[in-house]
């Protein structure tokens, strides 16, 4: 029994890291941290109507080499593509404007910008050729297709980009405001001091039916 203790005791000693080992390595760590905070760095507040905010951020993307894809009073959409060596990335820009509910300030303006990028994959076809005596052999020809395979997307995140946008939106925004027209306040009723109550009016009883004169007696 007593040589069988120096033995033993690595043994526990190594089970002991690898338990402790396997442990600490099942902790998971998130890979994106999202903080919410009050910075203004995808929106901004504007004294023109909703209709004209978007108007300006379409005119801004098209002065920039953006495709607008979709334009309305009140979201615009657009994209711009950049090809480099054999890497393909495309920007895909979203700006809604929506009404302010506080302030005095009529428009807010959201925008957001979303990368993807695409690499080059090429596959390699084999031909194959039959020959009566092997059968069916397939060798390379050395034909190849290429095709773009989406590799990764990501939200933009650099405040200086959005910076340059709102820079280039306020340029665009026409020196007119819209401003809503306000509904005609209909007209208030006179406070009576004296309340009266109201009575039933009288109906006019009808009246009988007129009857002929009777006839005179002869003299």
């Amino acid at each position: 029994m007593p040589a069988t203790r120096p033995i033993l005791l690595p043994l526990l000693l190594v089970a002991t890291l690898g338990g402790c080992s396997f442990g600490g390595g099942s902790k998971s760590t998130p890979s994106v941290y999202e903080a919410f905070d009050s910075s203004n760095t995808y929106s901004r507040s504007l004294d023109h109507s909703p209709r004209q905010a978007c108007e300006a951020a379409r005119r801004a993307l098209l002065s920039q080499g953006f495709v607008v894809g979709r334009a309305e009073a009140d979201v615009v959409e657009a994209r711009k593509y950049f090809q480099q060596d054999e890497s393909h990335e495309q920007v895909e820009f979203r700006a809604v404007c929506m009404p302010q509910t506080r302030g005095d300030q009529q428009t807010l303006v959201f925008v957001n910008a979303v990368q993807d990028r695409y690499a080059l994959r090429r596959s390699n076809t084999n031909a194959s050729l039959g020959v009566s005596a092997l059968g069916s052999v397939s060798l390379p020809i050395g034909s190849s297709e290429d095709s773009l395979v989406k590799v990764g997307s990501a939200t933009l995140q650099d405040p200086n980009f959005y910076k340059r946008f709102f820079a280039v939106l306020d340029r665009f925004l026409p020196e007119q405001i819209e401003r809503p027209g306000k509904p005609a306040a209909s007209p208030q009723a006179q406070p009576t001091l004296f309340p009266m109550l109201q009575y039933p009016q009288p109906v006019p009883a009808e009246l009988p039916p007129e009857q002929a004169p009777l006839p005179t007696p002869p003299l």
